[in-house]
């Protein structure tokens, strides 16, 4: 359950990480240290290949670090097993990629609820929240469309939907508006912004995206694998930049 209690959802100590690609060595990640509290609103920005999507993987304990440690929700990713890494991912983070991964073949329902039938939230409770999330996100009436039918707009904001419905602790958003026009991505993130703040559930983005890092509580901007600088109350510099 997500809680207003301030404490630390994320611990990253000393975090490397190396590829082999052919012949080369890449240092993904070159000693990275980074605590991130509860409710945050956080933007990682960076140019390409700078470590973004990789500290969001190993955040989202879809890849393990070469050297260093990770604690997501109080737990130290290094000592679980397969199976409970796949519960941690299943009940306390939620995913919203750039490339939406939505099941073609589902409804805009059935892809909000499907993170939920595998929790085994009872059905009343899934129509309820689902009823309040459609509502939430824009999407009210449009319940039985498959995503082929849907705009991409429309298709982010069920993967929002499919990842707040579960109530994670934690939302993970990699390039979530990197596909969507101006005035649909504003709207999602405004979206992403009310939930953060009504629910408290903490959003980390990885981001190329000035809109997202505008309205990001904090932001953290990575250069070659390491933490350039750490703004933690952006909007306080973005109001003295005037």
């Amino acid at each position: 359950m997500v809680s207003n209690e301030k404490s630390s959802i994320i611990e990253v100590n000393g975090v490397k990480k190396t590829y082999q690609q052919g012949s080369v060595l890449v240092e993904a990640l070159r000693g990275v240290d980074l605590t991130i509290e509860k409710g945050e609103f956080t933007a990682i920005c960076g140019p390409s290949g700078s470590g973004k999507t990789t500290l969001l993987n190993l955040i989202g304990a879809l890849d393990t670090p070469s050297e260093g440690s990770l604690k997501v929700v109080g737990k130290d990713l290094a000592g679980m097993s397969s199976t409970e890494l796949a519960k941690l991912r299943l009940n306390e983070v939620g995913f919203v990629f750039q490339a939406y991964n939505l099941v073609p073949v589902l409804s805009a329902y059935e892809n909000a609820e499907f993170v939920m039938l595998l929790q085994n939230v009872p059905v009343e409770e899934r129509k309820k929240r689902l009823a309040t999330i459609f509502e939430q996100v824009g999407l009210t009436g449009m319940e039985h469309r498959r995503p082929s039918e849907l705009s991409g707009g429309q298709q982010q904001r069920v993967a929002v939907a499919r990842a707040v419905a579960a109530r994670p602790a934690l939302v993970l958003a990699d390039e979530p508006t990197a596909n969507l026009d101006s005035e649909t991505g504003t709207a999602l993130l405004d979206m992403m912004r009310e939930l953060n703040e009504e629910k408290g559930i903490t959003f980390i983005f990885s981001t190329h995206d000035q809109r997202v890092m505008d309205r990001a509580k904090r932001l953290i901007v990575l250069r070659d694998g390491k933490i350039e600088t750490d703004d933690q109350d952006h909007q306080a510099t973005l109001k003295a930049q005037g």
